[in-house]
């Protein structure tokens, strides 16, 4: 038997009346804020520790050689697999406001030191995780917030103490040597990364990278002279260095020569063709004479334009807007090679190359403006046909491009950004020479010495201090668990070899390399990379302790 339709119960409507508007339209009214949830004190703070938490445990298996990678589906279906912290924090979708608290945390770790960045996520969490059990032992969030400043500080001191310097030679050849400090910082920074079995590549590559544009008597890398290009194509270890200009373009006609020497190029940002006004316009044409003046006065127009290019001497034009076909005729019939629709960013990066000046009105242009170059070739990729020009010996050497190859656009997507870390990292240490050990080890140090503190304090701030050490402790351990190692018989292991042989320099050996002297091991990190990482997870931490009161607004009620 079928059972009888459900039916809604219907409100008593018989005294409801209609709102209306002054004129007699009938209209919805909205119950404003219906449902405002409202979380204060203990409550509040517990709920951000959780969240933070819940972050910092998605970012921590990534942390280290052997850790493991994250693989992220935008709302469009692209895929992207990634190890990198601030990559990972940037593509998720996070609606807690103390997650995206977090994803701030990581990109200014990123902007500033460029490396580093799940570490510091990790750090932040731990502080939080630490913080939550000081709480529910009474407290106050302030006082612990205080502790952990003070803890930070003496954390910094201990850095500076057990800092080592690393030597950068004046010549450039020196640096690139498998021996040298340079090259072995960017090959540690490159170890976690996707293209760990070529690191030793990806550490010349970022070392030269870094010297040849950066100024060692002002200690600064100006990263606008490197310009790092992906191909698909070819394997990670057909990448190289070009000491030039690439440009992701083909002269704009088949027919001009695909490589010539001697380069006087005209870097352009006006049209090749006729003048228009800027405002609305109409051409109104009634004759056949008058079409055929304008037909002239077009031809005359680019005629002009191409002598005055040819009057200045220029052998190559570089336009940043493209030109139709009876331009594009013109320049060949005037043995004019010519690339067109070359981006901004470029056309700069070839000004600066070659000493050139961006023009922009024809009239402009004179011999004094032009970029100055020694060849420049098309070279052709793989099966496909897809063609990029180079520009090569240009007047201003201080220019470099890395052109990174890679079976599919994940993997050259990771290996620009595997790369960029490593260059970031020899940037560090051109502005500041001073290193100190990975693998835990500066934690473990840290950890030590703030416990050490912890019995000289008087009151509460004991709890804090303490809590401190066993949050750097969370960095080692956590190394060890990616690594497959027991992690609290690693970090007591570790610790009392610390103390025992007075050797700060002792950390996780992540490799299996029998030996847990990181010095040694040439396993190191930026003095100022790492004193970054724990003021801005101190910062964040007492931010997050002071809110006691969230008013989250629900959805409106009908």
């Amino acid at each position: 038997m079928q059972a009888p339709p459900q039916s809604m119960e219907m409100p008593d409507m018989s005294n409801a009346i209609v709102a209306q508007d002054e004129m007699g339209r009938p209209f919805i009214i909205v119950k404003d804020q219906g449902s405002k949830e409202r979380s204060h004190g203990i409550d509040a703070i517990k709920s951000h520790i959780l969240a933070a938490r819940q972050v910092s445990t998605i970012l921590k298996t990534s942390l280290g050689p052997r850790g493991l990678d994250k693989i992220l589906i935008s709302p469009d279906g692209e895929i992207n697999i990634t190890n990198d912290g601030a990559t990972i924090l940037s593509q998720m979708e996070l609606s807690n406001e103390i997650a995206k608290l977090l994803v701030e945390l990581s990109k200014s770790q990123d902007n500033e030191i460029g490396d580093g960045t799940t570490g510091v996520v990790v750090l932040t969490g731990a502080l939080l995780d630490q913080s939550l059990e000081l709480i529910e032992k009474g407290i106050h969030p302030i006082k612990i917030a205080n502790g952990f400043e003070n803890a930070c500080k003496i954390a910094v001191e201990n850095l500076d103490k057990i800092a080592d310097e690393v030597v950068i030679h004046e010549d450039l050849k020196d640096n690139l040597l498998p021996s040298s400090d340079l090259f072995k910082a960017a090959k540690t920074s490159l170890g976690s990364k996707i293209v760990s079995k070529s690191h030793d590549k990806f550490a010349k590559m970022a070392v030269e990278c870094v010297l040849n544009v950066a100024d060692l008597s002002r200690k600064d890398v100006d990263f606008e002279l490197i310009k790092v290009e992906g191909k698909l194509g070819g394997s990670i270890d057909d990448s190289k260095l070009i000491n030039g200009i690439t440009i992701d373009k083909d002269f704009s006609h088949p027919q001009m020569p695909k490589s010539f020497e001697d380069l006087k190029i005209a870097i352009l940002t006006c049209p090749f063709e006729p003048p228009k006004p800027k405002t609305k316009h109409k051409l109104e044409i009634s004759t056949i004479e008058e079409f055929k003046n304008l037909q002239d006065y077009e031809q005359n127009k680019f005629t002009e334009m191409i002598a005055k290019v040819k009057e200045s001497g220029a052998n190559l034009v570089i336009c940043q807007w493209g030109f139709d076909d009876e331009a594009n005729h013109l320049l060949l019939s005037n043995d004019l090679p010519a690339v067109r629709w070359v981006g901004g960013s470029d056309l700069e990066r070839i000004a600066m190359a070659t000493n050139g000046r961006i023009v922009p009105r024809f009239e402009d242009l004179t011999p004094e403006k032009l970029g100055h170059a020694e060849k420049i070739r098309e070279v052709v990729m793989g099966t496909t046909r897809e063609r990029m020009l180079v520009i090569e010996g240009c007047e201003n050497t201080k220019t470099v491009t890395c052109l990174i190859r890679g079976s599919n656009k994940m993997i050259v997507d990771e290996s620009i950004r595997s790369l960029h870390d490593s260059l970031c990292v020899v940037r560090n240490l051109i502005k500041d020479n001073r290193i100190i050990y990975g693998g835990g080890a500066a934690e473990i140090s840290c950890s030590l010495k703030i416990s050490e503190e912890a019995d000289k304090q008087k009151g509460i701030d004991q709890y804090a201090f303490r809590a401190f050490s066993q949050a750097l402790d969370v960095i080692p351990m956590s190394l060890a668990e990616n690594s497959g190692l027991d992690p609290i018989e690693t970090l007591t292991t570790l610790k009392s070899q610390q103390v025992n042989e007075k050797n700060s320099n002792i950390g996780v050996d992540c490799l299996g390399n029998h030996q847990n002297d990181m010095k040694k091991l040439f396993v190191i990190e930026t003095l100022i990379g790492k004193r970054q990482q724990l003021l801005l997870a101190t910062q964040l931490t007492r931010m997050v302790l002071k809110i006691n009161d969230v008013i989250i607004s629900g959805k409106d009620q009908y």
